[in-house]
């Protein structure tokens, strides 16, 4: 061995290096020496043999600068970074790992993929740390509380309108139900509980935001406040009638699962359908059928009681009649309603003073006077003026007493011919 070559060794190795020198030259035996490095008299007795045969350079591990057996090949990761460049940019270590694994057959562990990208300086979205808050434990059984938000984002990215995606995850297993539409409103929303009651059930509770279609912002009437109530919105009105508690978070991180939800969606589930191609408001509550059932088997938890509560709709009640949109108006004198700007005409015979108007979540009207089904046509061409066909009657010409006031002031600013002109005017046609 030369006396210019250098060793780089670790601590631990010159610790090592140490305890065997004194070894070799007799200053300790090999079971002390095993106490102080911990390790086997075996172990030792082999350490002791590479230094005595090979110098200071045995004591180095064997595999020191030679390529691990476990290496990925350099062809293999150029190729992954160039699919993290190209078709899964943007996307987290995680999930695209599970994406090469699925798609590509390429399986790579998410922190080397992570190392990977921070080496090749390929930007990824983090997550943010966020601020402590008091934790909620869950609730013990499934169906107990059911959390209920909706979500505004590009969720096509621009290959087709914006959407807003109504979520539902159940407080005690995280299983999630959702459903895209158009807008958040009433109707979205009564349609899309209809459809997870037709699935799960009627649950206990419902905890949502104070948003205007969930939460009513108007005043109380006379009515309500002689009945000591709150005015309710058709949400709150439907969920009265089917036994469901409705509860309003004070802020966004009340319910914190839901939007931690939203969260994820945003970053996994667009990118889900960005390598599906998904373009419409169809395509995107297909491809949700099919995604949900794996997103429920992986991040769902057992509940800790392992009871589902949620109740079965009672047989005879129709739903459709109570997830709607609910309203009272009173018939004109020509057997008209006006309702959302347009005019119905009553067919059927009788006298009716108010009508219930229902708008059904499949955009069909039903109108009833109290529980009875009601005949309605829309009147496609309104009345000049906006106004209904005036029912006829009769003639009737009013006289004004002579102690009128009226009559005892004008008769000293007109004559009587011009009096009398103006009540003919007065009458009725």
């Amino acid at each position: 061995m030369s006396a210019l070559d250098i060793f780089r060794m670790s601590i631990k190795e010159a610790k090592r290096l140490t305890v065997i020198e004194r070894i070799v030259g007799k200053q300790l035996r090999q079971v002390e020496g095993a106490r102080l490095l911990e390790l086997s008299t075996r172990q030792i007795r082999r350490l002791t043999g590479r230094v005595r045969k090979e110098g200071v350079k045995g004591i180095i591990h064997r595999s020191r600068g030679r390529p691990s057996n476990r290496k990925t090949a350099p062809e293999t990761r150029e190729r992954v970074l160039d699919l993290c460049r190209d078709v899964y940019a943007g996307f987290g270590p995680t999930l695209a790992s599970e994406k090469l694994s699925e798609r590509e057959g390429i399986r790579i562990n998410a922190e080397t993929l992570r190392l990977w990208l921070n080496e090749a300086r390929i930007p990824y979205e983090r997550r943010k740390k966020r601020p402590h808050r008091q934790w909620r434990e869950r609730k013990q059984c499934c169906g107990e509380m059911v959390q209920i938000d909706g979500s505004h984002h590009d969720w096509l990215e621009g290959r087709g309108p914006r959407l807003v995606l109504m979520g539902y995850i159940d407080d005690a297993t995280g299983r999630v139900f959702a459903r895209f539409y158009a807008y958040e409103g009433t109707l979205p929303v009564l349609d899309s509980f209809g459809r997870y009651v037709g699935r799960y059930g009627l649950p206990g509770s419902v905890y949502l935001d104070r948003h205007t279609t969930y939460k009513s912002s108007g005043k109380p009437t006379i009515e309500d406040e002689l009945n000591n109530r709150r005015p309710q919105s058709q949400f709150e009105r439907a969920m009265s009638e089917l036994g469901v508690r409705v509860i309003h978070a004070n802020s966004p991180q009340a319910k914190g699962r839901i939007e931690r939800l939203f969260r994820t969606f945003q970053d996994r589930l667009i990118k889900e359908m960005r390598l599906e191609k998904v373009g419409t408001l169809a395509e995107a509550n297909r491809f949700l059928g099919r995604y949900l059932p794996k997103h429920n088997r992986r991040f769902s938890v057992p509940a800790a009681l392992g009871v589902d509560v949620h109740c079965p709709v009672p047989a005879g009640t129709d739903l459709g009649s109570i997830l709607c949109i609910r309203e009272e108006r009173v018939v004109r004198n020509d057997g008209t309603v006006l309702f959302e700007g347009e005019l119905y005409q009553i067919k059927d015979q009788g006298h009716v003073r108010k009508v219930t108007v229902e708008r059904r979540t499949d955009g069909s009207l039903r109108f009833s006077d109290r529980g009875r089904p009601l005949t309605c046509e829309k009147i496609a061409v309104r009345p000049p003026g906006g106004r209904g066909v005036r029912s006829p009657v009769s003639k009737i010409r009013v006289h004004a007493a002579p102690y009128n006031p009226w009559k005892q002031f004008t008769t000293l600013f007109y004559s009587r011919k011009t009096l009398q002109k103006m009540k003919r005017e007065l009458v009725p046609v």
